[in-house]
């Protein structure tokens, strides 16, 4: 899955091209003629969590969309894991996607809660095959019944009959497909009562955002939603990843991202008289940037020459990066020139999605990285994991390729559509605060990875603690951070620590408390 850095990230990110992911798509011609839909392959398996055992269901299959005329438009590709023995009207289920928008979901399918994950190098390049793929003592399958959707066209889904990609690649297309989805899932399997959850994972995240409102508005009613590694208002760094410009005022990016970069210095000793504490010093760092860092971008040729070196100096304890290096870029160090310049002197570039991740470069002297990093350790490990796995051991006889990602399909149909509601930049934001507004019993659980500069954990605090709720439902987010990148579980001992997190919290909220 070899990508350009600006076109796209692994784990389902936003792409950051504004050519291949233009707002307006033309009008496409009806999907060509595919293969009969594979019959569902039913299995029968057992995972040990927490030192007991549980029986449960896997069900890989698709489930077809249709239009008003009832005439199929999609066939979407599904995972499902359901304990055997539960009673579904008291089991809670939990629908899981990755995002992209263009991703399937075989990230959170093969790394994160599924009773089966691969394993990849702990920040550090992943050895070539053969790759393990083994039982996942952290599956979350003792707390939810488990459904891993690949969103339209990817995966063993396609485009069939009356449907275009233009229904579906786009922010509103994108959440109807999904909404109809857990519709026909519910009504199929008799799970209309279950308690039902969503866990989406970055442009997963913007998805939940809307998909919970647009579910409660159709009369699904929701528990709770799991975001991670979120990106809600894009207007918050539209002009960071989508190639505008900041020139006349656009400062949140480099407000947002600071404690992200702190964190990656941080971690590979780069700041002088560095802390014990990574918590501590990024608090530190989040005082500073919400407070003279910010005051002082905002003031921009106003700020008094004192204050600006004051601020270089900060900046350069906090960062590592030369005070020169500073000084030339005007206080503002985009994200990727970051990740470039923290450690040039070695020859290396860190990730994007996970900056613990560090590979050499073939250019010095280059401004951008050619590559996540991150994508060197994890791609070859997790396609060949949801390949082997879902022919192999499920035994799904598809004669389709398993698409890992439809970037470039997006890209030559036009592009993905970004109004939400007719407007963009993007924000979802609203269709949160309004859905636990409606619904004051839904709870949120927000996962943030210290190392992550696609989803920057400070930039998610900011935007959910401006949704304008009431303080008794804004008691209802709940925070978990931890010391790892955009997929928090590639590092074991934050997937076990996450896992805790979640276990306690599906407790809480199917308590009601």
């Amino acid at each position: 899955m070899k990508r350009c850095f600006a076109l796209a990230l692994a784990s389902g990110m936003f792409l950051s091209s504004t050519a291949a992911m233009a707002a307006g798509s033309p009008a496409a011609k009806p999907a060509a003629m595919v293969p009969a839909a594979t019959p569902d392959a039913v299995s029968q398996h057992t995972v040990e969590i927490g030192g007991k055992s549980y029986a449960y269901t896997a069900r890989a299959g698709t489930i077809t969309l249709r239009n008003t005329q009832h005439q199929p438009t999609l066939r979407m590709f599904y995972v499902a894991y359901t304990l055997d023995g539960a009673q579904a009207t008291h089991r809670p289920v939990t629908f899981f996607y990755n995002g992209g928008p263009g991703s399937s979901t075989m990230w959170l399918h093969m790394g994160s809660f599924g009773p089966v994950r691969v394993s990849v190098g702990d920040g550090t390049i992943t050895n070539p095959p053969p790759y393990t793929v083994s039982a996942n003592p952290y599956s979350l399958l003792d707390k939810t019944d488990l459904v891993f959707i690949d969103m339209p066209g990817s995966g063993f889904g396609r485009i069939i009959g009356k449907g275009t990609p233009k229904m579906f690649w786009g922010v509103d297309g994108d959440i109807a497909a999904f909404g109809q989805f857990i519709e026909r899932y519910i009504t199929n399997f008799h799970r209309w009562n279950s308690p039902k959850f969503l866990f989406g994972e970055s442009y997963g995240t913007t998805r939940s955002a809307g998909l919970v409102d647009y579910l409660q508005n159709h009369g699904i009613g929701m528990n709770g939603v799991v975001l991670q590694s979120s990106i809600l208002n894009f207007n918050l760094d539209w002009s960071t990843n989508f190639g505008a410009t900041d020139i006349g005022g656009g400062d949140w990016s480099y407000v947002l991202y600071l404690p992200t970069a702190a964190a990656t210095a941080w971690y590979h000793h780069a700041i002088p008289n560095r802390p014990a504490s990574l918590p501590a010093f990024l608090a530190q760092v989040q005082r500073f940037a919400m407070g003279p860092y910010l005051s002082g971008l905002a003031q921009g040729a106003n700020l008094p020459r004192s204050q600006f070196n004051a601020l270089v100096s900060q900046l350069h304890a906090y960062t590592g990066l030369s005070e020169q290096y500073i000084r030339n870029a005007n206080l503002r160090i985009q994200y990727g020139r970051f990740e470039n310049e923290l450690l040039r002197n070695d020859g290396k570039t860190v990730g994007r999605l996970d900056s613990r991740f560090e590979t050499g470069v073939l250019d010095r002297n280059a401004t951008q990285p050619s590559w996540d990093t991150t994508d060197a350790a994890i791609d070859a490990p997790y396609t060949t994991a949801v390949n082997a796995y879902l022919r192999d051991q499920l035994h799904y006889t598809s004669p389709l390729r398993y698409r890992s990602s439809v970037y470039s399909l997006i890209g030559k149909s036009g592009g993905w559509n970004w109004k939400h509601d007719g407007i963009q930049p993007t924000n979802v934001a609203p269709d949160l605060a309004e859905a636990m507004t409606y619904n004051p019993h839904l709870r949120v659980f927000s996962a943030n990875g210290y190392y992550d500069f696609a989803t920057p954990y400070f930039a998610t605090v900011y935007t959910l603690t401006h949704l304008y709720l009431s303080p008794a439902i804004q008691s209802h987010i709940t925070y978990g951070f931890y010391q790892s990148g955009h997929m928090i579980y590639l590092r074991p001992k934050s997937l076990a620590h996450y896992k805790a997190d979640l276990a306690r919290w599906y407790d809480s909220t199917l308590s009601g408390q």
